[in-house]
């Protein structure tokens, strides 16, 4: 997938946009454990980034202070250039987010739950109406729309999570293993809804998941967890330069002077003198792009390999000005996770940190 032509673009981005998700030095301890160690990065419209990693790498903590959830011991987020742990709310007011498991009324109709959302999210009705039969077109829900949740599918679902978080109309759309427990036709239908949402809207997207062939399929770039770090990041074909790849796999296409395919043929030396000799004429030659399964264990090794850093001093996260929070004596310390939305079934999570609860969508 490639965004259009820019003049200034790197890695399929287009550096000239700003960022609509930044992190700068991100850290989250818990006690002596660290959960998210000094993370950096950063995503622009229209961007799918991925982080990549195991569960417990600090994945769901990333989002938790991107959210505003959980206050980071030190460093900085910014989310449509605003600072979530001073304002979650306005963080809010633009982000969609779907938790790995979404929780739904199963008694209402798909219609019904989005109904629900919007008023949550005070969309005005005039508005939400036409919006929500969009957004279930768009998903493949709207021929179901007036069936109760409860008879769904996991897929159905899922598509029907897309929605909700799409309901207000967001910058930035925040996904949490958006595919766990899918069928392969249902992992497809959905890679494929989020590229074009991206596309289409241009919606910064940052897709948290495990499944190396899954955020290959999808994301521009791709950030890879490690105990909490990030030990690598950038496009797949960045990652299998950074991995030391020793040999480039080649793939050549040729065919006979009178147009016949060709079939296997054995190069050795110059490469097309030995086409020549055979008679053959080339008709391609390309690399063939390094997957993520083979890149990602060579970057781990490397990381586990890597000489053990000293811990760095204790950062301050102490702010100044009204409605400071942090370690500032005599304020309250980190903050727990919100619980979710009030009468929303809250979804299952698989926490990073057992001290995190993460909630439902954002309200």
């Amino acid at each position: 997938m490639v965004l259009q032509p820019s003049p200034r673009v790197e890695g399929g981005r287009d550096v000239a946009i700003e960022p609509v998700i930044e992190a700068r030095n991100l850290t989250k301890r818990y006690g002596a454990r660290v959960a998210v160690d000094d993370l950096s990065f950063e995503v622009r419209p229209g961007e799918v980034f991925g982080l990549l990693g195991p569960n417990g790498a600090g994945k769901t903590t990333t989002v938790l202070m991107l959210l505003g959830l959980t206050e980071p011991t030190s460093g900085e987020a910014r989310v449509v250039g605003v600072d979530p742990m001073r304002d979650p709310l306005e963080v809010k007011r633009h982000v969609g987010y779907m938790p790995d498991t979404v929780g739904f009324y199963d008694g209402l109709s798909a219609r019904e739950n989005l109904a629900y959302t919007a008023r949550l999210n005070r969309v005005p009705r005039s508005i939400a109406t036409a919006r929500i039969t969009d957004l279930l077109t768009q998903v493949g829900l709207v021929d179901v729309a007036e069936q109760k949740v409860d008879t769904f599918s996991r897929g159905m679902r899922q598509r029907l999570g897309v929605a909700d978080a799409l309901l207000k109309d967001p910058s930035v759309l925040i996904l949490d293993e958006p595919t766990a427990s899918l069928d392969p036709e249902g992992v497809v239908d959905l890679l494929a809804l989020i590229e074009r949402i991206a596309q289409e809207r241009r919606i910064a997207v940052l897709l948290s998941s495990h499944l190396l062939d899954q955020v290959q399929a999808i994301c521009h770039r791709v950030g890879i967890f490690y105990k909490g770090r990030l030990i690598a990041e950038g496009s797949v074909r960045d990652l299998a330069t950074e991995a030391s790849r020793t040999e480039d796999v080649v793939e050549v296409g040729a065919q006979a002077h009178d147009g016949r395919p060709a079939g296997a043929s054995g190069i050795a030396g110059e490469l097309s003198s030995a086409l020549a000799a055979a008679g053959l004429r080339p008709i391609h030659l390309r690399t063939r792009e390094e997957r993520l399964d083979a890149i990602y264990p060579r970057l781990v090794h490397a990381a586990a390999e890597a000489p053990v850093q000293p811990p760095r001093p204790k950062r301050s996260t102490a702010r100044s000005g009204p409605g400071a929070r942090g370690t500032t004596p005599g304020r309250p310390g980190p903050r727990r996770a919100r619980p979710g939305r009030a009468g929303r079934p809250r979804p299952d999570n698989h926490d990073d940190d057992p001290g995190d609860t993460a909630a439902g969508e954002p309200g």
